[in-house]
């Protein structure tokens, strides 16, 4: 119905603009002079009328020329009379009107309606259009506030097959996929599940760091168990209005037991589920609200709607309590990190579609990117497609990939970023002391690679991968970590006899990886204990802060163990600076020539080899 009405709008408008330019073109022609009656009846007795044409009570003259010129004038009649009546009875002779050339016009259709019907279908037309128009407005106003309380999920026909997901689609995660996999069952054959007496858990919360797929794998179950899927974000619910929120709530599961068996995801849901009695507006708040409304809908007096609820966040700690009882959301999936078997997998998913060229390794690739998560992977293989286009590539080369793992991790290279020489050697040999102590220690991670090509807000990077994934650290990798860090402070300070402000991140990661060591992890002199306490705070939004549970005595104690260890693997960074000094000079000297050294050439000078870098191999130099 509304596209009719649009439609003939439309034509309306299309009618009017036409008739309009019709009345302009006529009023746009040159006007003839306009003459009375009695005028025109002298200028037939005096011979110079040529032609008179009537064409209703519109009366045309055309004189006889006078020095070559026609003279056009025009005059009017009385309907009833015919104009040979009136003549006569203003005096012009029977002969003159027998030599006089008359013609009889009828009227066209079209000048009738423009200059009789349009003047009144005009107005109308317009005063009608205005009161439709708003008529339409009001009635739109009225839908509104009639959908204002309608859920705004998104439901995914299962028989839709362009977006159908499976766990297949889904790399990785296999833990998870065992855990769901039982949604997928009863929802599929339900009556084995109820002919034994079980019940099937109502909700299902995924737990899991940003970008590691939650929400993809909500998808999967559907598509796995060929159910509707109505996704909704926690923050939709939400309104200005109380009680719009649990409007919304109602209508949603509505429309989830209509299509039974079905299944409602809630994306993001500590935006409705937070720990309630933390906000100003006490009961009467409309996130309270919206909250209580869902605990109602999945624990209600229905027991067997068909209706499961996956929802996913990041951050499970400042959930309600009542929200993870029994009951409700009384199954956690944890969705963890990829490891380096999932990463590959990841990786091939990613790369199906692309063009990669021979040298392309994607198990190097997932080695280099411990830590990622599967958003991470797609954008790592999206900005490797976006580099090798950027550079005129019909495929994606092993070069762009590597690049592309900088640019997420770093940023992009700032090459127009230049330095004058002295700042260039300063962060060369800064760069040079990181990769060169964290080479000569054994708990350190390897180098894969050195460059002074400033990235993001760094003027250089090292970049050191673990050669494998690590799920907890031991004390002496935090030693040797440290050390690392303050490789570059030694550096500079040995070289030039100065330090700059260029290692300044460097030494607030060591104070917290230092401050970790004491208060976190229990491995310094101060004993078996933790320091502090964090405590998260949700009353105006997120605050943490920190409880002190240890006396002013022990506060000085842990400052002194922090600054001691700092103080201890700034000498042990310096010890290996002064010894491997030859190294120190000859990689930083590499690395202003080519502002960037891979780990193959970085490993051949610690190795005291010669890097021929277009036979890619090592050449054993001769001993000094």
């Amino acid at each position: 119905m509304e596209k009719i009405l649009k439609n003939a709008s439309a034509i309306v408008i299309i009618l009017i603009v036409f008739f309009g330019l019709i009345l302009l073109s006529q009023s746009t022609k040159t006007v003839p002079d306009k003459i009375t009656l009695n005028a025109l009846a002298q200028q037939i007795t005096e011979d110079k009328v040529e032609k008179v044409i009537v064409e209703g009570n519109k009366v045309e003259v055309e004189l006889k020329e006078v020095d070559g010129k026609k003279v056009k004038q025009t005059t009017t009649k009385e309907r009833e009379a015919s104009l040979t009546e009136t003549l006569t009875n203003l005096g012009v002779s029977d002969e003159k009107m027998r030599n006089l050339s008359v013609d009889y016009k009828e009227p066209s259709a079209g000048q009738n309606f423009a200059t009789t019907v349009l003047p009144i279908v005009l107005p109308v037309l317009l005063i009608g259009g205005l009161i439709w128009f708003m008529m339409r407005q009001a009635m739109r106003g009225n839908n509104q506030a009639l959908s204002f309380g309608t859920s705004k999920a998104r439901m995914i026909d299962p028989k839709d097959k362009k977006k159908k997901t499976l766990f297949a689609d889904v790399a990785g995660n296999k833990e998870a996929k065992e855990e769901l996999s039982e949604v997928v069952d009863f929802l599929k054959a339900p009556k084995k599940f109820l002919d034994l007496g079980a019940k099937i858990p109502k909700g299902v919360l995924l737990l899991g760091r940003p970008g590691t797929g939650k929400t993809l794998l909500a998808k999967a179950v559907a598509g796995e168990a060929e159910v509707p899927f109505f996704t909704i974000s926690g923050s939709e619910f939400v309104e200005m209005f109380v009680g719009v929120g649990a409007s919304r709530v109602r209508d949603l599961f509505k429309q989830a037991k209509k299509n039974a068996p079905s299944i409602v995801f809630i994306d993001e849901v500590d935006a409705v589920g937070r720990q309630r009695g933390a906000g100003l507006g006490g009961g009467n708040d409309e996130r309270e609200q919206t909250l209580n409304q869902i605990l109602v809908e999945m624990d209600g007096f229905e027991s067997e709607t068909g209706v499961i609820v996956i929802a996913a966040t990041n951050r499970p700690d400042v959930l309600d309590p009542a929200l993870l009882r029994p009951g409700r959301f009384d199954r956690r999936v944890t969705v963890d990190l990829p490891d380096l078997s999932d990463r590959i997998a990841i990786l091939k998913i990613h790369a199906a579609n692309k063009p990669l060229s021979d040298d392309v390794n994607l198990e190097r690739l997932a080695q280099r990117t411990p830590g990622f998560a599967g958003a991470d992977l797609a954008n790592l293989m999206n900005e490797g497609a976006l580099l090798a286009g950027r550079r005129d590539s019909k495929k994606i080369s092993m070069t762009d990939l590597v690049d592309a793992i900088e640019k997420v991790m770093l940023g992009p290279a700032r090459k127009n970023k230049r330095m004058d020489e002295k700042e260039t050697r300063i962060t060369a040999y800064h760069e040079t002391g990181h990769a060169l102590v964290g080479a000569f220690l054994d708990n350190a991670d390897p180098i894969h690679k050195v460059s002074i090509i400033s990235r993001g807000g760094a003027g250089g990077y090292t970049l050191s991968v673990p050669e494998k994934d690590q799920s907890y650290h031991s004390q002496s990798y935090f030693v040797d970590q440290l050390a690392m860090l303050l490789g570059g402070f030694a550096a500079e300070k040995m070289i030039f006899g100065e330090t700059t402000t260029g290692p300044s991140s460097d030494l607030e990661r060591a104070t917290s990886m230092a401050r970790q060591y004491v208060t976190r992890y229990g491995m310094s002199e101060l004993g078996t204990r933790t320091f502090g306490k964090r405590e998260e705070h949700t009353f105006l939004g997120r605050e943490v802060s920190e409880a002190k549970d240890f006396s002013e005595k022990t506060a000085e104690e842990i400052d002194r163990v922090i600054s001691s260890l700092v103080s201890q693997a700034l000498q042990t960074a310096e010890g290996i600076l002064t010894e491997k000094k030859d190294l120190l000079e000859k990689i930083a000297l590499t690395l202003i020539k080519k502002e960037t050294i891979e780990k193959d050439e970085f490993d051949a000078i610690i190795a005291g080899k010669e890097y021929n870098e277009t036979k890619n191999e090592e050449v054993t130099l001769p001993a000094k």
